[in-house]
């Protein structure tokens, strides 16, 4: 029988053997399984042919005291001749080995696999798959499987794939696997459409990447499976089959994970193409203080604490909260500020997703106008980033920090059901510090919700999939950065020219928040239904307790005397004329105290604001309350907001701190007549008494991309539908009519 050589023919053997384990094990979690399998019979035929040099030498290295790294690197030298990393296996076993002692076969599989040098053998037990071998042995399945593997209808070995082609056959059953676990693996799984437009997008107008020999390091703190990356080196250099931007380019990736199978997945992947897998961290990227899991080389932060990254993509969990790294981050971003990661300030607890970019941002190269390399970010989001978060609020902070150093180069929107776990619409920003001349001082959205094709088959929550010229028209959109540029689209059935790309300045998403306050205008009067609301003021009401605590006699007499006070107070107010209705606050306060100097009774501050408030209502014929200084006191059930574009020649960056506070002065010198412009037009013609709380202005910015494209779709007129429900109605008649 022809053996399968070829990805279609391998990939249909596979599943076909994953389906063996039907039973013991749901479809979903067949990975569990065949992907460490798949790992080790590649690793098994790729060192077949020197096995018994490798036993051979490691027996006389040992006898001369040889161990450690030393025996490694000897051992590995011997292993595979043709490779660059490290990997050998002395165990003594092999597949068919294993099948000749079908009783034993758990023990000795997990005996062979503790014979592997130390990272891939680190690889199975992330893959936890010691726990998968009791469980194939106890459903007798685990000996059915080995023996599938060393089938003549299948050859794994170097001979029939290559290190290149046999990474890309893994990945494609990685990401096969993934989809049919989607409601598993779909928080790291992106899938390879939108892997594919990252990667273009971030590579569009790097004039620099065809340069023959360039290195360009590539960076995914959220690595998941190692798909952008793979997709990032491929797009670059080719993958054997297909011509890369620049096969002679040095490309070397990095990344962080801290879900272990995934990390194994991808140092899998790395390793079968024999590519560095030591650049590849297994951890938590943005940090956890005092962690107690310290076993399987977890790092507990930042991976590559002190490396700058050409190029990055992320596909970060958004929506989730970063609970167990907040005291690390917030520790950070209070002794560290800008000189740590988050300078900028910390999104809501319920979503991380900025903190990423904010930590992806200070990998950065220096830029090219101080004589660096410049670096280019492509990342994917939710909605919430766009938007999120009020004026002076750390997600509008962090917006502010990254546009207003002119960071952000696009943004486009995806379509719906795009992911594996979620249905919503999802956003690639692109950021970069080293921005086209022609590009500086703006921002490009472009609309691709309507980029896309339904699938035949819904995975999950994934039911519409981006073809290669939805892609593409995309990344022309991009490319081009046309304001106003059109693009075809499908809208009702039927293709249609539709505005999908647009340009606007830096400051166009920026405003001010400013307050507006006022006056308070107040009545009194001694009313008989006003002095009964005086019980429920609270500061009148704590006259009749007591702060001893410990000394009864003394509480008892302490409250006796409150209860007096109250009573006393009560019969003033009641003993004033309650048929006068003040209008005037200072006039009200005048009677008041009299009468109370007449009682000799003293009262705090907190009980006279207690009556005032008991004996007042609001009264828009009221003379205004005013401060000691004479000014209007505002009210605080008035006070509203509103919301300005900053100045069209105001300058980027802004003066104001982070904090909201530091050079608060300096902003307002700028926007306080700006500001004062607004009033008069717009607020003084419906309420002539406001003005602004300048002292309380802040800035915020947001990204509505959603309403930039908006189109106005008028109703139908009401004769049409009157039409189609006289129509309905008469269908309905007749069916009822069949029936009865």
């Amino acid at each position: 029988m022809q053996r399968a050589t070829n990805h279609n023919q391998i990939i249909s053997f596979i599943w076909n053997v994953a389906n063996k384990l039907r039973g013991p094990y749901r479809p979903p979690q067949y990975r569990r399984v065949m992907l460490p399998m798949i790992v080790l019979r590649r690793f098994d035929l790729v060192l077949a042919e020197n096995k018994e040099k490798v036993l051979t030498e490691k027996e006389r290295l040992e006898a001369k005291g040889v161990t450690g790294p030393a025996l490694e690197k000897a051992l590995s030298r011997i292993a595979a001749t043709d490779r660059k990393q490290e990997l050998f296996n002395t165990s003594g076993f092999t597949f068919e080995k294993l099948l000749g002692d079908a009783p034993n076969i758990a023990g000795n599989l997990i005996a062979y696999i503790q014979g592997f040098s130390p990272r891939a053998r680190d690889i199975f037990d992330k893959f936890e798959f010691e726990a998968e071998i009791s469980k194939l042995d106890e459903a007798n399945r685990l000996f059915l499987i080995i023996k599938e593997f060393c089938s003549s209808e299948i050859d794994l070995s170097t001979h029939a794939i290559s290190n290149l082609q046999m990474g890309y056959l893994f990945e494609e059953l990685v990401r096969k696997f993934n989809e049919q676990a989607n409601e598993e693996a779909g928080d790291h799984f992106t899938p390879r459409e939108v892997i594919n437009l990252m990667v273009q997008l971030l590579f569009t107008g790097e004039e620099g990447i065809y340069e023959k020999g360039i290195y360009r390091s590539v960076y995914d703190p959220t690595a998941g499976t190692g798909g952008m990356l793979s997709e990032s080196e491929k797009f670059i250099c080719g993958d054997g089959q297909t011509t890369g931007l620049n096969p002679d380019a040095n490309i070397e990736l990095f990344g962080q994970e801290y879900n272990p199978e995934s990390y194994a997945i991808c140092c899998s992947d790395l390793l079968i193409k024999d590519a560095p897998i030591s650049n590849l961290i297994y951890g938590d990227t943005l940090g956890i203080k005092d962690a107690k899991n310290k076993n399987n080389g977890f790092v507990p932060n930042d991976g590559h604490p002190d490396k700058k990254f050409h190029y990055m993509l992320a596909n970060p969990p958004f929506g989730v909260e970063w609970k167990p790294e907040e005291d690390f981050v917030k520790e950070e971003y209070k002794n560290l500020g800008f000189s740590g990661r988050f300078g900028a300030g910390l999104p809501r607890i319920n979503d991380g997703s900025l903190l990423f970019l904010q930590h992806m941002i200070s990998k950065m190269h220096q830029p090219p106008k101080v004589g660096g390399d410049g670096s280019k970010i492509g990342i994917v989001f939710n909605g919430s980033p766009l938007f999120t978060g009020d004026a002076g609020s750390g997600e509008s902070n962090i917006r502010r920090w990254i546009i207003e150093n002119d960071m952000l180069d696009a943004i486009v929107a995806l379509p719906d059901q795009m992911f594996y776990n979620t249905g919503i619409y999802t956003y690639v920003w692109l950021v970069t510090n080293k921005k086209k001349e022609y590009r500086k001082g703006r921002i490009q959205l472009i609309d691709g919700i309507r980029h896309f094709k339904k699938m035949d088959k819904s995975l999950g929550n994934k039911r519409h999939e981006m073809s290669p010229d939805h892609i593409a028209e995309i990344v022309r959109l991009y490319a081009e950065n046309d304001h106003d540029a059109e693009s075809t689209v499908i809208i009702g059935g039927t293709p249609q020219p539709r505005i999908c790309s647009k340009n606007f300045n830096n400051r166009d998403f920026g405003f001010l928040k400013m307050t507006v306050e006022r006056p308070l205008r107040l009545n009194f009067q001694f009313s008989p239904d006003r002095i009964n609301r005086l019980s429920e003021q609270r500061a009148f009401a704590n006259l009749a307790t007591s702060q001893k605590r410990k000394d009864a006699a003394k509480q008892r007499e302490e409250v006796e005397a409150g209860k007096k006070l109250k009573a006393r107070i009560k019969a003033v107010l009641e003993g004033l004329d309650a048929g006068i209705l003040y209008h005037n606050r200072d006039k009200f306060l005048k009677a008041l105290n009299a009468a109370l100097k007449t009682a000799d009774i003293k009262i705090a501050a907190p009980v006279k604001k207690a009556i005032l408030a008991a004996l007042s209502e609001r009264d828009p014929e009221a003379d205004i309350c005013t401060e000691t200084k004479g000014n209007p006191e505002p009210d605080s059930e008035l006070r509203d907001t509103e919301l300005v574009p900053l100045p069209s020649d105001i300058q980027l960056p802004l003066p104001l701190g982070y904090d909201n506070e530091t050079d608060h002065d300096k902003l307002l010198d700028l926007v306080k007549d700006h500001c004062e412009s607004y009033l008069q037009a717009e607020v003084l013609p419906h309420v002539p008494d406001a003005w602004i709380d300048h002292s309380k202005t802040k800035v915020g910015y947001e990204i509505p991309l959603t309403r930039q494209f908006y189109v106005y779709q008028p109703s139908r007129p009401l004769e049409v539908i009157a039409e189609e429900i006289s129509q309905l109605e008469k269908e309905i008649v007749s069916m009822l009519s069949e029936v009865l």
